[in-house]
């Protein structure tokens, strides 16, 4: 904790601002103390895929450091008010070779990142948009987070899909009594039925 106190730097970013650009140069190792991240990446047409959402505890750009390529791999915005604790790459990759409790640590949060990244190529690649999204709000709910915090582009952009299609699925689960809609606010209704929805 002390060789970490001695190199890292605090960065402050408000909600909606930029943090990084996918393609610049990866110089640091951020940790989220407080707040969320979300990290995506951007087609040229200007279409984005969410790969995860990040909240205290949780860090980005480990893998461009350790393999040397140092560009990012993917752009970086804050979903709310965010404080950031980042190590630059150089004392980075000095305590990954020299402190083994800490290469320990960062090699087990990659495998959770990994088996992150396996469930989403699986969404993506075997699961329907209705079977994705029927997927999503059971986790959502299961968090105890609140619909509002996802407006349906962000839901769009982490399902692989479009704002459309997530709208015309959303209304179709509504007249199916699986949800309801409560204020800004969706209530799931019938679990088991959306549940059946996530084989689809």
């Amino acid at each position: 904790m002390d060789e970490i106190a001695a190199c890292a730097v605090t960065v402050n970013q408000s909600a909606g601002g930029i943090v990084q650009i996918e393609g610049e140069e990866c110089n640091r190792v951020c940790f989220v103390v407080r707040g969320a991240v979300r990290v995506y990446r951007s087609a040229p047409n200007g279409r984005e895929q969410i790969l995860q959402t990040l909240g205290p505890g949780m860090q980005f750009n480990t893998i461009p450091v350790i393999t040397g390529k140092r560009n990012n791999k993917a752009s970086v915005s804050a979903l709310t008010d965010v404080t950031l604790l980042c190590i630059p790459a150089k004392d980075f990759q000095r305590m990954m070779n020299t402190r083994s409790d800490f290469a320990a640590a960062v090699a087990a949060d990659l495998a959770r990142r990994l088996d992150n990244m396996t469930g989403l190529v699986e969404d993506l690649s075997l699961r329907s948009v209705r079977g994705r999204l029927a997927r999503f709000l059971l986790e959502q709910a299961d968090k105890g987070e609140l619909s509002t915090h996802w407006t349906q582009d962000e839901i769009a952009a982490k399902l692989g899909t479009v704002r459309d299609v997530i709208g015309r699925t959303l209304r179709s689960f509504l007249d199916k009594g699986l949800i309801r809609r409560e204020g800004s606010r969706l209530l799931l209704v019938d679990r088991a039925g959306l549940e059946e929805e996530t084989n689809s």
